[in-house]
């Protein structure tokens, strides 16, 4: 088990240099020039952009920039914003947690509806019931976020008074962009769920079980539904990487900090320090948790082993 943690954190470092390279460099091939975008405002003169250009180091060669950028980052450093001079690392420690927040709840109710969904479709093949249970998965994970997100603004906060429309604090803050978020991601693990639970069901294990007098909601808990949850496991994981880093529609609708919001920022503005430190950690967070994704393998089926 070590062994193989092990190896999969070492091919994990050349993955993040790979795509902190890419980021490095496609931010600087986009056309535009930080500092004449923060000076742009002020209608400053040439010399003052070449000043400001020589004082964030980017009037030096471009290997140059890259070297200084990768010793930073093995110091772990990620360097300071162009925009606004503080540290990058606090910018995104400001950020993380509530994006950890929002993502953690969005997820929970994601994995709660969809297997809800999903598994009530299985068991109810061919059936209206199915045909409801799909029909609202595919609903809720076709409507923009945007859309559906300013619905349950106009629906729960105005219409009704229940929720606040923005901002963040408290758990009443938090339900709206958690449900919407939520409900969008959990289209794919409910069909998932649904495809799975039905290959499940007709293994012989699962005849096996029922031959032997088992009751049916034991065969379907401890034996279908266990090893159905290992491609549903996947697609999870694979949803809680992306609400990390792609939840910036949902966190300007409801006007909530996040790292959606500081990429976004930072693209807007080419910090490229900024830029280069979210996505370090966004793949970083991808590397780990697709690690803990099959690791869980082990957990749901005994016959997984890693050497």
């Amino acid at each position: 088990m070590w062994r193989y943690i092990g190896r999969r954190l070492a091919v994990a470092v050349p993955t993040l240099w790979a795509v902190t390279t890419l980021v490095f460099f496609l931010m600087r091939v986009v056309p535009g020039d930080p500092a004449e975008l923060l000076l742009a405002q002020s209608g400053a003169s040439a010399e003052a952009i070449a000043r400001l250009r020589t004082q964030l180091g980017l009037d030096q060669p471009l290997l140059v920039q890259y070297g200084r950028f990768l010793f930073q980052v093995l110091r772990g450093d990620l360097g300071r914003s162009l925009a606004t001079g503080r540290p990058v690392t606090r910018m995104i420690g400001e950020q993380l947690p509530a994006t950890l927040e929002l993502a953690l709840a969005a997820m929970g109710i994601a994995i709660a509806l969809g297997l809800v969904l999903g598994l009530i479709a299985a068991l109810r093949r061919d059936t209206w019931v199915d045909s409801l249970c799909m029909t609202v998965a595919v609903v809720g994970s076709s409507l923009p976020v945007f859309w559906s997100g300013l619905l349950f603004i106009l629906l729960f906060s105005i219409a009704l008074r229940w929720l606040p429309a923005t901002g963040e604090g408290t758990w009443r803050h938090l339900l709206m962009p958690a449900a919407v978020l939520g409900v969008a991601s959990s289209g794919s693990i409910a069909r998932q769920t649904r495809s799975s639970v039905l290959e499940a069901l007709g293994q012989e294990y699962v005849t096996a079980a029922r031959a032997k007098g088992l009751r049916e909601w034991m065969v379907i808990t401890r034996h279908a539904l266990r090893n159905a949850l290992i491609p549903v496991v996947t697609d999870i994981g694979l949803r809680f990487s992306f609400l990390l880093g792609g939840a910036v529609v949902t966190e300007t609708v409801f006007a909530r900090r996040g790292l959606g919001r500081l990429i976004v920022d930072g693209i807007l503005w080419k910090d490229f320090p900024v830029v280069q430190g979210v996505v370090l950690l966004v793949a970083a967070i991808y590397v780990l948790v697709n690690l803990l994704v099959d690791l869980t393998y082990a957990l749901l089926d005994p016959r997984v082993r890693y050497d």
